[in-house]
Formats: C-alpha cells, structure tokens, sequence
C-alpha cells in the first residue's frame, strides 16, 4: 500500500501527477485551515505545503498520525515549529534549490528599477518616444560603483552580493551575527546598513521577529536616492510606510516582487511610476522548480524509508 500523504495547496499538474504515482494523496486542500481538512486525512504522515500557507497549531493537531511537513521551496514562516516539535514532527525545505533563480531575478529586479527598465517600456508603449527629441526619461546613476546593501546573507544573499560585486557594485550586508568566509562589510544594525545603502536588498528569512523591519525609520536612513528591493517575504516591509516614502521622495523607487497580503497589491502602489510590481515570480523559472520538486520527493522517499531527511530545517 502506497504511504498516505495530504497535499496543502494546488501544485504544478505533472508534480501533482508524481506524487500520486509514488503515494497515495489527499488534497489539494482549499486552504492550511482544519476546517477544510479531507476525509481520511487524519491518517496522513506527511504533508507538503508552502511556506506561506504553512502549518499552524490547530492544524498540526488536527493530524494525529502526522510525522514530517515538507515545505515547497526555501520558506518555512508559516510553520508552526513549536508546536511540530513539541510532537516530534519534522519540517524540511527545500534547501538551496531555488537559490541561483531568486538571485538572478534579485538583481533583474534591481536593474530594472535602478535604471528605470520597466518605465522605459511604458513610455515606448505610450509611444511618447519622439527618438532625440527633449522629451525623454530622466537620467539616472545607474549601478556601477554604488553600495548593495543586503539585509540577509543566507543562500541567497550570498548569490546576490556575487552578482553585485560582477556589476561593479561595492556589497555590505546585516545578518543577526557576521557570516563565515565573507569579505564584504558587515554593518551592525539594519538601520545603519540602510544608511550606508544605495539598493537595499531585502533578503532575509521572514519570521515574527523581523515582521515590518524595514519600516519608516529604515526608509528614511536609505534616503531620497535609495532603492528597495523586495524578493524575500512581503510582511517583512511595512507596505503603508513603503507607499509614504515612495509618494513623499523619501525614497527613489522599489521593486517588489512579495507582498504582505497575496495577491492583494494595495492601490497606492499600483499606482506609483517609480515601483516595479511583480507576482511572487522570483523562484519561478524551470530549473529551480524542477529542483524544489526533486527535493519535496527526496525528503519524503527518505522519511518513508526511514533514511535521514535530505533538508531539515
């Protein structure tokens, strides 16, 4: 008889059709809520999930026979740990599966907006271009020679900073302690790395401790020639203080590729030239998705062979 596994959210039709070929699957369910739990999940010892819809309290407990939550992807936030650890239930990732894709896309969206790729397309679509004529996109700095400032240098930020430092851009970063085998600048606070910034790349792990770290305060420090960057979590910017400084000036663009309350896009930022607005895209290209699905098998093929996990978190 095949293991049982319950399948959270809906995923690719082929990695959907894997799954079902090596287990027996329940799922996809209509949210991470108890409620919506399907007949027979109970005797389910796996689950697959995302990090942004997670697994919390009420729904671990709803799942006597659970054993191991296997997260799609590098995100684990929404994960209940505690209460998976108070019953022994393992959680995995996927590792660095998708890390050389979101570093990729992490400095396509820093190029786009630092030198205005998207605005430029708008206005040739609006065909505003009269070829030399006065009437063109305003000059700008560009990234060479500037400071990247990476709040986070896990897997993806390390990846980032050697992308930056190809383009000729001077790397600093601020992570909770100095990370091993690094020549860049370690700054001491987020604060400070904002200040010493000219693209703030937020890169960091989300978790309650750093919800809306990157708030007024940060946004001021990285000043009225700063950029943001965003291709970590959405809660980990406060969206209201973002759409503040990108209306007032206080900063000069941002590129988002997260948001706080997906795939609800506030208005404000819709709205605004100088943001550049995209759909949690930045792990979605073929080789990375093939890896974290590779990944979410191993792990599983491993927990039901009684091998050690192949990415714990």
């Amino acid at each position: 008889m095949k293991p049982l596994v319950l399948l959270a959210p809906r995923m690719p039709a082929p990695f959907e059709a894997r799954l079902r070929d090596r287990f027996t699957l329940l799922g996809p369910m209509q949210s991470a809520d108890a409620a919506d739990l399907p007949p027979g999940a109970e005797a389910a010892r796996a689950l697959v999930t995302l990090g942004s819809l997670g697994a919390g309290a009420a729904l671990i407990a709803a799942l006597p026979a659970l054993e191991v939550i296997c997260c799609y992807g590098t995100g684990f936030e929404g994960v209940d740990r505690a209460a998976a650890a108070a019953r022994g239930i393992a959680v995995t990732n996927a590792g660095e599966a998708n890390a050389e894709t979101v570093a990729e896309f992490a400095m396509g969206a820093a190029l786009a907006i630092g030198r205005r790729i998207a605005e430029g397309d708008r206005y040739v679509r609006a065909r505003r271009w009269r070829g030399n004529a006065v009437e063109r996109l305003p000059m700008v700095q560009g990234l060479f020679g500037r400071r990247l400032g990476i709040y986070g240098l896990g897997a993806i930020g390390r990846r980032i900073a050697a992308r930056g430092a190809a383009f000729g851009m001077e790397i600093g970063y601020h992570n909770r302690r100095p990370a091993e085998g690094v020549g860049h600048a370690c700054l001491p606070s987020l604060h400070a790395l904002a200040e010493w910034s000219d693209v703030l790349m937020v890169s960091v792990r989300a978790g309650p401790e750093n919800r809306h770290a990157v708030d007024a305060a940060i946004l001021a420090a990285l000043g009225p020639g700063g950029f943001l960057v965003n291709i970590a979590r959405g809660s980990v910017v406060d969206t209201a203080a973002l759409c503040d400084a990108l209306e007032g000036g206080a900063i000069a663009g941002a590129a988002l590729d997260v948001f706080e309350n997906e795939p609800e896009i506030p208005e404000r930022l819709r709205v605004l030239e100088n943001v550049v607005l995209t759909p949690h895209i930045a792990a979605f290209a073929a080789s990375a998705q093939a890896a974290q699905q590779d990944m979410v098998m191993a792990n599983l093929d491993a927990f039901f062979a009684g091998r050690p996990l192949v990415s714990p978190v």
